[in-house]
C-alpha cells in the first residue's frame, strides 16, 4: 500500500491514485461480498488527534463504542453513530492501494452492507459482540474527498448506488464482546 506512514484525522489521500468515474464503473461489475456470514478483516481505533491504530483484537462496549476510540471522548457522542462499518472490497477498491485507515471506520468487514442485505435494526454478530444497523446515514465528506477524489465521492451519492451503502454504514453496539481480526461476522436478524 502506498500513502502515508501515520494516518491521523487530517490526512489527505494520493491524487495520483483516485480512481476516474470510468474506472469505478468497470470495478463495479466484479464486486461482490458474502451475504450471511463473512470475516471481520480490520479494526481501525483513532486515538488522541485521530492517529490510527490496527489493534489485533479490541472490545467493543455499549457505553464506549471501539474502547479508546475517539468516539467515546466525544461530549455528546450519539449510539446511533458507534461504530463506522465499511465492506472491505469496496473500500479496497475506493482506496486503490492507499491505508484502509485513511477512510477512518473502525470496522472493515467481508460482507454486503447493502440496505437490501441489512436493513435498519439487522443484528450482526462479530466475535463475542452483537451490533445493530442504526439509522444514520454514512455519507461521504470533504475529507472523504481529499482521500480519495471527486470521482469516489460521487459514486457514493449516486442515487441508483446509494442504497449499497458503499460508504460504509453506522451500528451501535448491543451486546459487549471482544473482537478479533479474522472473527466471523454473522447476520443473527435483519431489520
Amino acid at each position: 500500500m502506498s500513502g502515508p506512514s501515520r494516518v491521523d484525522s487530517n490526512s489527505i489521500g494520493n491524487p495520483q491514485l483516485y480512481l476516474s468515474d470510468n474506472h469505478f464503473e468497470v470495478i463495479l461489475r466484479t464486486l461482490g461480498a458474502p451475504k450471511d456470514s463473512g470475516r471481520l478483516t480490520l479494526l481501525v481505533r483513532r486515538t488522541i488527534g485521530g492517529v490510527r491504530e490496527t489493534p489485533e483484537t479490541a472490545q467493543l462496549s455499549r457505553m464506549e463504542g471501539l474502547v479508546g476510540d475517539s468516539w467515546g471522548r466525544q461530549w455528546k457522542a450519539s449510539p446511533d453513530g458507534q461504530l463506522t462499518v465499511m465492506e472491505t472490497g469496496v473500500a479496497q477498491m475506493i482506496a486503490n492501494g492507499q491505508p484502509l485507515t485513511l477512510f477512518g471506520d473502525q470496522l472493515f468487514v467481508d460482507l454486503d452492507l447493502s440496505v437490501a442485505n441489512l436493513p435498519i435494526g439487522s443484528r450482526i454478530q462479530i466475535g463475542g459482540a452483537t451490533v445493530e444497523v442504526s439509522a444514520k446515514p454514512h455519507n461521504g465528506c470533504g475529507k472523504f474527498r481529499a482521500r480519495f477524489g471527486a470521482d469516489a465521492l460521487r459514486l457514493l451519492s449516486r442515487p441508483d448506488l446509494r442504497q449499497r451503502n458503499f460508504r460504509g454504514i453506522y451500528m451501535r453496539v448491543v451486546d459487549d464482546g471482544a473482537v478479533a481480526m479474522g472473527d466471523d461476522v454473522r447476520i443473527i436478524s435483519r431489520g
